[in-house]
């Protein structure tokens, strides 16, 4: 969650992520007096918590940011409109835990209703706030990046009528996350696909980093951030894809989000097929945002399913506690009968082996 541009004094791309991890203090108070009955003297309050979802409705890719002390949810609606019209679904809270939904964020930039729209990510820059999405799925294998704007967190959003260009334009891009750095410099994290392949290095969707000019323009100096290594990445073997007139073992790494931590990019993503038990999330790490990064797990070390509880758990959003002393992943994993991906939460851990989740949770924890 950023800074809507600056969170404890680091800027960022959004809200969606500390930069620094803190630990809060306990006050301890003097009773004055004395009891007999020491078990009737000074009562513990309960404490509160959640169980999983925290929102039990449809909110796929969920972006989270922090403004104004007010938490906004955006989440995936496809092909879908919100009951005003609009498309992306607009949650808002003040504790992460108890959401209302309050209508849609963006104004359709097509009357053509076999659009997809997927992966809104906002954020906040010099006054305005910026919608990042994809929209595509009339043609085979082709999405586009797109960006919009409001001077309300909530919207709604309009569309800049112009697409954000991969440098070697490439026909899908999707899932975009803006980031900015100290300096002032914004970049564009995505995903995109690559056919090639060649020793422990596979097909399929992969995120790259770009360069932001302004917030609606890319500088076409991409790099890679990370490609399939491991098979647990896996989307679907044997996938013919007549688009590129080939047949592939196609794997699928999506979904990024960028959090500085002492000093080093820590780029998030998803991987696998959002569809069964191996989806989940892994990081890679760098000293620099465009580069070069390391450290790719061979198995998804921050957050997994849990066979018969948790199914899907991902695409997820990294953003500070109400009290700012924790950091939580926001994500989705599916219902039961696999209809819709609920919105899901738990903590974030800086452990000595790296970020972990606590979770994914499906019993009480404490809340935030």
């Amino acid at each position: 969650m950023r800074n809507l541009a600056n969170v404890g004094g680091t800027p960022l791309s959004s809200m969606r992520a500390l930069s620094t991890f803190t630990t809060g203090l306990v006050a301890l108070g003097l009773l004055a007096g004395c009891c007999t009955d020491c078990s009737q003297s000074n009562p513990t309050k309960p404490t509160r918590t959640y169980t999983n979802p925290v929102y039990p409705g449809s909110m796929p890719d969920p972006s989270v940011i922090l403004h104004e002390s007010v938490y906004y949810a955006f989440g995936t609606t496809g092909n879908q409109r919100t009951s005003d019209g609009r498309i992306f679904t607009v949650l808002r809270s003040t504790d992460l835990v108890d959401w209302e939904c309050v209508g849609g964020a963006l104004q359709p930039p097509s009357t053509d209703r076999r659009y997809q729209y997927w992966a809104p990510e906002v954020t906040f820059n010099d006054g305005r706030f910026y919608l990042y999405y994809s929209m595509g799925g009339v043609e085979p294998e082709e999405f586009q990046l797109r960006v919009a704007t409001s001077i309300s967190p909530q919207g709604p959003y309009s569309d800049a009528e112009h697409k954000l260009a991969d440098c070697d334009q490439n026909r899908f891009t999707i899932d975009a996350f803006p980031f900015r750095d100290e300096d002032g410099q914004w970049y564009l994290f995505y995903a995109r696909n690559f056919t090639n392949e060649a020793p422990s290095l596979y097909p399929g969707t992969a995120i790259v980093v770009d360069r932001l000019i302004d917030m609606t323009r890319l500088a076409g100096d991409c790099r890679v951030v990370v490609r399939a290594r491991h098979d647990w990445t896996l989307y679907e073997a044997n996938r013919r894809m007549d688009v590129y007139g080939k047949t592939f073992d196609w794997h699928t790494i999506e979904g990024p989000c960028v959090v500085k931590h002492k000093g080093l990019y820590y780029v998030f993503y998803s991987g696998a097929n959002y569809q069964t038990p191996s989806y989940g999330v892994d990081y890679v790490v760098a000293d620099h945002p465009m580069g070069p990064y390391r450290d790719q797990g061979s198995l998804p070390r921050v957050l997994q399913g849990i066979p018969g509880q948790v199914r899907g758990p991902g695409h997820h959003s990294i953003v500070p506690g109400p009290t700012g002393y924790s950091q939580f992943i926001v994500y989705h994993a599916w219902d039961p009968d696999m209809k819709v991906r609920w919105l899901c939460l738990d903590r974030l851990l800086w452990t000595e082996s790296g970020p972990r989740a606590a979770g994914p949770s499906f019993t009480p924890q404490a809340a935030p």
